[in-house]
């Protein structure tokens, strides 16, 4: 069922997906995410609520892996009028009225992952689309972003969290963004290539940093009761998702963070399975060739979708209580995600599984 007036798109084959959505579910879903997005491109939370560039970006990919170009543009068009003159975002950006493009922070520091996350979304959009000239456009944008993230990196590989308000670095790492970075730069370097524009010292940066996440946890802050930072490190590529080491990685901690039938927790202890970390998980298997596991965890959180075609963001399982009382574009935006890479879009399955790994060396500093 759909919203009183809501057009409902006709969505590509990839997007259907067996107990998990059928067409008609795949178009709601997609009208959801198109209804919350502002006039001026962007996609808060939901309306009324905040937007970051990061689940900004994960919402326009999901509009690009359902066909809806124009509007995934629009969103990439937003990112590139309000970048910051040093190459960055903020964190947050208060909610405004359609008409009205403005972009007044809500939280004034900038985070790295944040700020990373343009190659990703701007990459997935040119594979979607063969645009060129939509990639030539975007290009001082990516430059720019990866430029602030990597004055960011410490000597040992990893990338510090992000810059306060007052410009001032916070050098403290966390391994899910710097996951996620690895997997930006991955997306960077893929368009310099792509431009004839290469960039080496891009590409030794991604081999310290891939360095760091492998083989030194000692150079982030400890999070592992977060389940990001369980599956992070091979979603993002720098665990190689066929290898031995991913699949150990996995499966060590399976029983800890997955909840049969419900989905996968946030954070433990906590009884709380959310949508967006189970589609993530989803998108981790399929990256390791595991497609079966996944689906088992896309059809394990049908529960969380709502009669409109949105998803709420998590459950209380000991409570049987849907929390928070929200349904996130960025949610939807996971789950399209993960049924396109399974559907087989070529696009997605790229970005999330088909990049090489960089070519750069490590250097002596980190070996």
């Amino acid at each position: 069922m759909t919203s009183p007036g809501r057009t409902v798109p006709e969505v590509p084959r990839h997007l259907v997906l067996d107990g998990v959505l059928t067409a008609e579910e795949a178009a709601a879903t997609v009208a959801g995410i198109l209804e919350a997005q502002r006039a001026d491109g962007a996609i808060p939370w939901f309306r009324g609520h905040h937007l970051d560039p990061w689940d900004h970006t994960e919402a326009a990919m999901a509009l690009d892996a359902a066909g809806e170009h124009e509007a995934a543009e629009r969103a990439y068009d937003w990112l590139a009028r309000h970048q910051n003159e040093d190459g960055s975002w903020y964190a947050a950006y208060a909610d405004r009225p359609d008409g009205v493009d403005t972009a007044a922070p809500q939280d004034a520091s900038r985070e790295s992952n944040f700020v990373a996350y343009i190659a990703v979304g701007v990459w997935h959009h040119y594979l979607a689309t063969g645009d060129d000239p939509f990639l030539d456009r975007m290009w001082p944008a990516v430059y720019a972003a990866v430029e602030f993230v990597l004055g960011l990196q410490q000597p040992g590989g990893e990338i510090g969290w992000k810059r306060e308000s007052d410009g001032s670095a916070v050098t403290d790492a966390l391994l899910t963004g710097s996951s996620s970075i690895h997997q930006a730069l991955r997306c960077a370097l893929a368009i310099a290539d792509h431009r004839g524009d290469p960039q080496p010292d891009w590409e030794l940066a991604t081999g310290a940093l891939a360095h760091a996440v492998r083989h030194h946890p000692e150079r982030f802050l400890d999070k592992s009761h977060y389940s990001m930072d369980w599956y992070y490190p091979v979603l993002g590529g720098a665990l190689a998702g066929a290898g031995a080491g991913a699949k150990a990685r996995i499966e060590e901690r399976w029983e800890e963070f997955v909840v049969p039938d419900l989905g996968v927790r946030c954070v433990l202890p906590n009884p709380w399975v959310t949508g967006g970390e189970s589609c993530e998980l989803a998108l981790t298997l399929w990256v390791m060739g595991e497609s079966d596991r996944a689906l088992e965890i896309l059809r394990s959180i049908g529960h969380l979708r709502d009669g409109n075609g949105m998803y709420w963001t998590g459950y209380v399982f000991d409570d049987r209580a849907v929390w928070p009382v929200e349904q996130t574009t960025w949610t939807a935006g996971s789950l399209l995600l993960a049924v396109a890479a399974l559907g087989g879009d070529e696009a997605t399955g790229e970005v999330f599984g088909g990049l090489a790994l960089p070519r750069g060396l490590e250097p002596d500093c980190c070996r």
